[in-house]
């Protein structure tokens, strides 16, 4: 029969054991404030994130095929457009959630369209509301001739203040990149 102490001492090694196994497991994994790799694309890129992130996987930032994109999950905005009649269905990514799989630090996300057109948005809008980088409307994928392949969508049916004029300028059709300040 064992005594009380040999017990609590084999029991206290069998502790510290475990415990210098799950510190050395949590140093090689690295620390928890690190992002996944972003694999590289193998379908068309259809969106780049440049600028202020901390993970990309070009010389030209975080490029995005549409599955890279949807793999990030995909959201519905119903809302009304100043260039549209009636309710429209809107499904794509969130800008957000684009922003966080790279690792984006700023305060201001500056999109570009194909034309070459700029608009400057505040990453705080892209928290506050469902900002939405829209691939579809009313269920159809959305082409470069109809303001595809992407999107910048406000839910303007939620909020009304994003119904005043200055938010028209934010939401950029054929989209092609985004660069985080």
């Amino acid at each position: 029969m064992r005594s009380r102490k040999a017990f609590l001492n084999s029991e206290f090694s069998g502790l510290r054991l475990g415990l210098a196994l799950v510190v050395i497991a949590a140093l090689a994994i690295g620390p928890a404030s690190a992002v996944d790799p972003l694999p590289a694309p193998t379908g068309p890129i259809i969106l780049t994130v440049s600028g202020n992130i901390e993970v990309s996987n070009s010389e030209q930032g975080a490029q995005f095929d549409r599955e890279m994109l949807y793999a990030l999950g995909l959201s519905e905005v119903r809302t009304t457009t100043a260039w549209t009649d009636g309710l429209q269905a809107f499904e794509g990514v969130l800008l957000r959630d684009v922003l966080q799989r790279v690792g984006a630090s700023g305060s201001i996300v500056t999109a570009t369209a194909i034309n070459d057109y700029v608009a400057p948005i505040p990453i705080e809008e892209a928290a506050r509301y469902d900002v939405l980088l829209a691939a579809t409307m009313n269920g159809v994928q959305m082409e470069v001739r109809d303001r595809g392949p992407l999107w910048i969508v406000y839910p303007r049916e939620d909020h009304r203040e994003l119904q005043e004029p200055q938010f028209n300028d934010r939401w950029v059709w054929q989209l092609r990149e985004i660069n985080v300040q």
